[in-house]
């Protein structure tokens, strides 16, 4: 039987493989995206959605499923195809902003992109801190 530590450095370097391919993955078919939206009920008149997604058909449903696993936080939501397509289309989102701070930020900035989607990334980061800072609240916030 082998020891704790041999398991332990078996599940570490299995995690690091996922880490590595969930990068890849994110590097083709993930986006950082904020969006703005008109909100009366809000004192600026509009409010900042941040959100990570990967999308994938439904054949796929598992990967992200695994994806969702391994950062432990996010859903996983169905977007129905009504055209020509046979296949439903299925996202993996993460909103939080807590858990895009806590998780996903610290994850990707550990394990680098390495396609133009670095620069989404680095600015999708600066969003997220100005708004931790409060900054989104101010009349001028600029995206």
């Amino acid at each position: 039987m082998p020891s704790k530590n041999a398991l332990s450095t078996n599940n570490q370097q299995e995690r690091l493989k996922l880490a590595y391919w969930i990068v890849g993955f994110t590097d083709g078919e993930g986006t950082f995206s904020v969006s703005k939206i008109k909100n009366s009920t809000t004192k600026n008149g509009y409010q900042i959605f941040p959100e990570f997604v990967i999308t994938q058909g439904a054949k796929s449903l598992k990967v992200l499923e695994k994806i969702k696993n391994f950062f432990k936080c996010g859903k996983v939501y169905i977007n129905k195809r009504y055209d020509n397509h046979h296949e439903n289309i299925f996202r993996y989102c993460v909103r939080s902003r807590k858990d895009l701070t806590e998780k996903i930020i610290p994850f990707f900035k550990t394990f680098r992109l390495k396609t133009a989607k670095l620069h989404d990334f680095q600015k999708f980061c600066r969003i997220i801190e100005a708004m931790n800072q409060g900054k989104h609240l101010e009349k001028n916030f600029q995206l």
